[in-house]
Parts: structure tokens; C-alpha cells; sequence
């Protein structure tokens, strides 16, 4: 079996923020409120200039900057969105178009918020298979331009941004330890993209409910097929959704607040792009080494679920102390 692992990470998010006071001014609530029912403080919008393909690429360049490996050494595009520029082509034959790559297969893989997961297991599959060696998977949604700001119980929800990663073989003790990914599709009537007026539309109690107990459920089953203990495990990045859900999740485990990545405060929710925005905000601030057993979990419309418990890192040279 190969060990297969993150080999580099990229994010983009757009530049302008979008407040809690600022939708003070167009909606009937306030920040408090919104901070204490979902974490949120602010969230980034892209212009009508920025489409979802543009975050994608930027955030593709960088996660193959960060890789060491040449664009050329490429075999596969993988972009998770619900938010493509086009019905087709998609956002990946879009971004290896902008990457200046050859003719190597580039696909969308929809999951909705769950989609960065389905991606990454994906595209180890193939790794693990000796089709490809390396692959690009980037989690990507412009939500600004289908949610309704008219609506008070979704609109303060949602943000815009990319982040993406480029799996490959690593070292022995590197890499994805277990994955779970699954779909309940008699829930897909709880989240959904409304088809007259092309925005969000949720039944806010039963995704919580589902969301409470799937993404607490799949943390401890990855870990336990990992054959480790939640003690064993460093951080916990969930799906930045809700503070609420994510803290169900994180007390499932057992783990204390600092083991676990929170950025909704700061992005709010956007999609697939939250578990990779999250992954380079703790690794920017130190809170991930090379070493570290992390559990990613996330949920999304569909609807859908997925972890993956790895241990970070790719090379043993980089190793931490963790005595």
C-alpha cells in the first residue's frame, strides 16, 4: 500500500469583508445574534469581477508553489464546487487551462460542503490504484451569488473562497491513516440549490440535527479505523458550518477547545472551501507540525458527510518532537 498524503497546500480568499454590522443594515438582526448562533463575526465576498474558476486558480498556483513539484508533474484536476462559472465546461477544465497544463483529465466532483473530502479520497484512490501519481484537488464556492439577502436565517451564512492541495505519495507513517465518506440522499430536500430562484435553500433544524450527530459520528469512527485514541489525535478541523455543530463534534471526542480549527468566525461558511481554509490558517499560526494526527470531517447538502484521519507531514526529515 502507498502512503498517500497532502504534498502542498494553497488558499485564496477575496479582499472584500462583509460584517455582522453591515448586514445590520440590510436585515433584521444584529451581531450578537449571529455570533452566538453561528460564530460568525465577518465573511469575504468576491466581485462580479471574480468568478469561482479565478479563486480557483489562485488558490491551485499556490498549492503547487508550496508543493516542490513542477505544474508538468500533474496527472489529474479535480475541483469540488457547487458554484461552477458554467454548467460546462467545468472549473477544472478551466483551471488547467489557465495553468498552462497538457491534455491530463480534469473533472468537478459535486458533494456541496463535503466536497473537499470526496476529492482528497478520491484522488488518493487513484494514487493508491497507480493510475496517477499526482493530483491536484481544489475545494472552491462563490455562495455570494446564490444566496438570497433577503433571508435572515441563511444570508448571514455564507462566504466566498478556494483552497486546494496537491495529493501524493509521501513517506511511511505519513499520510491518510482512514477515510469515511457517505450520502443520505432522502435528506437532500433539507439543503438544496432552489431551482426558480437559484439561491440556497434550508430547513436550518433538520440539517442540525443530522449535522450534530454525523459529523461527531464519522470524527470517531475515522479515528478508531486509524487504530488511534482521541487522545492520539492533535486537531480536529471540521467544516466551519456552525460553532454549535462544530463544538458537538469536538465534545464527541472528547478533545479540548484548543485541539480544535475554528476560522467560521472570520469566513464564515464556505463550503468546500472551509476545511482547506482552515488547514493553512492553523498551519500558518504553528498549530500543525509535521507529526500531528488530524481528523478532517465534514457535511454538506446532498446530503452528504466525509473524514479523513492523516498524519501531516510528507518527509521524516521534517518530523517534530512530540516526547
Amino acid at each position: 500500500m502507498k502512503n498517500v498524503g497532502v504534498l502542498g497546500l494553497g488558499t485564496y480568499v477575496p479582499d472584500k469583508v462583509m460584517t455582522n454590522a453591515d448586514f445590520e443594515k440590510i436585515l433584521d438582526t444584529s451581531d450578537e445574534w449571529i455570533r452566538e448562533m453561528t460564530g460568525i463575526r465577518e465573511r469575504r465576498f468576491a466581485g462580479d469581477d471574480v468568478e469561482t474558476s479565478d479563486m480557483a486558480f489562485h488558490a491551485a498556483e499556490a498549492a503547487i508553489e508550496n508543493s516542490g513539484i513542477s505544474k508538468d508533474d500533474l496527472d489529474l484536476i479535480i475541483v469540488a464546487t457547487s458554484t461552477g462559472d458554467h454548467n460546462f465546461p467545468t472549473v477544472a477544465n478551466m483551471v488547467q487551462e489557465r495553468l498552462g497544463i497538457g491534455n491530463i483529465p480534469s473533472m468537478d466532483q459535486l458533494a456541496a460542503c463535503t466536497g473537499f473530502i470526496y476529492g482528497v479520497v478520491t484522488a488518493s484512490q487513484f494514487i493508491q490504484a497507480g493510475t496517477y501519481k499526482n493530483v491536484l484537488v481544489v475545494g472552491v464556492d462563490k455562495l455570494s451569488k446564490i444566496t438570497d439577502f433577503t433571508d435572515r436565517s441563511t444570508a448571514v451564512l455564507f462566504g466566498d473562497g478556494a483552497g486546494a492541495a496537491v495529493i501524493g505519495e509521501v513517506d511511511e507513517g505519513f499520510g491518510i491513516k482512514s477515510f469515511e465518506i457517505g450520502s443520505k440522499g432522502a435528506g437532500g430536500k433539507y439543503l438544496y440549490d432552489d431551482r426558480e430562484s437559484g439561491n440556497i435553500k434550508m430547513n436550518g433544524r433538520e440539517v442540525f440535527k443530522f449535522a450534530v450527530r454525523q459529523m461527531g459520528e464519522s470524527s470517531v469512527n475515522v479515528t478508531n479505523e486509524a487504530g488511534l485514541e482521541s487522545t492520539e489525535i492533535d486537531m480536529l478541523i471540521p467544516h466551519q458550518a456552525n460553532i454549535r455543530i462544530m463544538n458537538a463534534a469536538r465534545e464527541r471526542m472528547n478533545l479540548p477547545e484548543e485541539k480544535m480549527s475554528c476560522t467560521v468566525d472570520r469566513y464564515g461558511n464556505t463550503s468546500a472551501a472551509s476545511i482547506p481554509l482552515s488547514l493553512q490558517y492553523e498551519l500558518d499560526n504553528g498549530k500543525i507540525k509535521s507529526g500531528d494526527n488530524i481528523v478532517l470531517v465534514g457535511f454538506g447538502g446532498g446530503l452528504t458527510w466525509g473524514a479523513i484521519c492523516l498524519t501531516w507531514g510528507k518527509n521524516k526529515e521534517d518530523t517534530h518532537d512530540k516526547s
